[in-house]
């Protein structure tokens, strides 16, 4: 562990890494059933996620927030979506997970990016991707976990008007929120250093 820095830190170092090391992905199976996230709570981890790097200001997240009966509206919507749109792929598994995800958290985000032409594509995801990370780690500092999740109907274009999304925007994914937790893999096993 690095001991000595020439910056006063504002922060604990250690707790700042407790927080990173901290933070989890969890599959809405494995969240406490019937357990409500506050949405005062939910309020202040969107706050800080769009205190995200954002070139020129874009700041080109959006966010639906579903919670209570709204988490039924959307679990009702991506199944049927999927159901119109999957022709000869159609999988009754896929359709009943789309039915059934977003009632096992307290609440579910829709994450949206809305697009600007002045800055360029890969800087919008990256300031999206770093909202997100925001609003995870600060989900950990509350003690929740949430699971930040793709596919589904997050790319059809007929889903845009649900999202309230227009041109230039794309859904990206979604993000469950409720608690639990379990231990992920450290650094060691995971990562490789070249030093020649």
């Amino acid at each position: 562990m690095i001991t000595h820095v020439e910056t006063q830190a504002s922060v604990d170092p250690a707790a700042v890494t407790q927080l990173i090391r901290g933070r989890r992905s969890m599959q809405p199976v494995q969240f406490e059933p019937g357990r409500v996230v506050p949405a005062a709570l939910l309020r202040e981890l969107l706050e800080n996620a769009t205190w995200a790097p954002t070139h020129k200001r874009t700041e080109p997240w959006h966010f639906v927030v579903f919670g209570g009966e709204g988490r039924q509206k959307l679990a009702t919507f991506q199944s049927e979506l999927y159901r119109e749109k999957a022709g000869e792929k159609f999988q009754q598994n896929k359709f009943e997970k789309l039915a059934a995800s977003p009632l096992l958290s307290s609440h579910v985000i829709a994450i949206g990016l809305k697009r600007n032409l002045e800055v360029p594509v890969v800087e919008e995801v990256a300031a999206v991707a770093c909202a997100v990370q925001n609003l995870h780690l600060s989900a950990v500092a509350y003690g929740l976990a949430g699971f930040w999740s793709s596919g589904g109907v997050t790319y059809l274009e007929e889903a845009k008007p649900f999202f309230g999304l227009g041109p230039r925007t794309s859904c990206w994914d979604f993000s469950f929120w409720a608690t639990l937790s379990r231990t992920l893999l450290p650094a060691a096993f995971v990562s490789r250093w070249m030093k020649k």
